[in-house]
């Protein structure tokens, strides 16, 4: 399983900053959502040319548009970017046209889809490399919200997928048993006093 450092924050030198401090225990770096908004896809050709050897995700988060924005971001030197699962299917079969003349993947995120292992089966079937499966911050926040059913749902779906939204030192085993593509880890790691030990722990945990 591979580990993926979701950088939430606002300047590209931030990133930069977290980026290497990180690198050394994560194969993949993904410029966060907020990132992207806040400073435009400078910031991935930085991130890429700071790391040539990592996979670049860039959570573009595209509900329209597909290719189009694949495009430009795969051409900014991202290696994987996001389309939503809410998205009708013209505009994920978009990006994965863009993805192929770039050699590239498309990830579905499925954050908000209520039947995510179907809408999985779904997309997969349109060329996506995997899915996410996803509880963003809002809804980990509210009542009722359980981990477990991310590993569920993965499970359930039968198609290579991620996990991301409360992975950290203590569910990324389980992450891992649910046989997940990846573990996509955010303030687990840019939130400790010590971002590289924080990265080496989690990958310890895969040992």
């Amino acid at each position: 399983m591979k580990l993926q450092f979701a950088m939430d924050t606002l300047t590209t030198e931030a990133a930069l900053d977290l980026a290497a401090a990180a690198a050394p225990h994560v194969d993949i770096l993904e410029l966060g959502t907020p990132l992207i908004k806040s400073v435009g896809l400078s910031a991935i050709t930085a991130v890429k040319e700071a790391h040539p050897d990592k996979i670049v995700f860039a959570d573009l988060k595209t509900m329209d548009a597909g290719e189009l924005e694949a495009d430009i971001a795969f051409a900014a030197g991202a290696d994987l970017v996001t389309v939503l699962g809410t998205a009708g299917d013209s505009t994920i079969a978009g990006a994965v046209t863009a993805a192929k003349k770039h050699g590239k993947g498309v990830v579905v995120d499925l954050i908000g889809v209520a039947d995510k292992p179907a809408r999985a089966k779904e997309v997969v079937a349109l060329g996506a490399e995997f899915v996410e499966m996803h509880a963003g911050l809002d809804e980990q926040a509210e009542e009722g919200f359980t981990f477990a059913t991310l590993l569920e749902d993965g499970k359930a779906s039968g198609v290579p997928f991620s996990v991301a939204g409360g992975v950290n030192v203590s569910t990324i085993g389980a992450v891992a048993e649910s046989g997940a593509r990846v573990a996509v880890v955010g303030g687990a790691i840019y939130g400790a006093p010590d971002v590289g030990a924080a990265a080496a722990a989690l990958r310890a945990e895969l040992a």
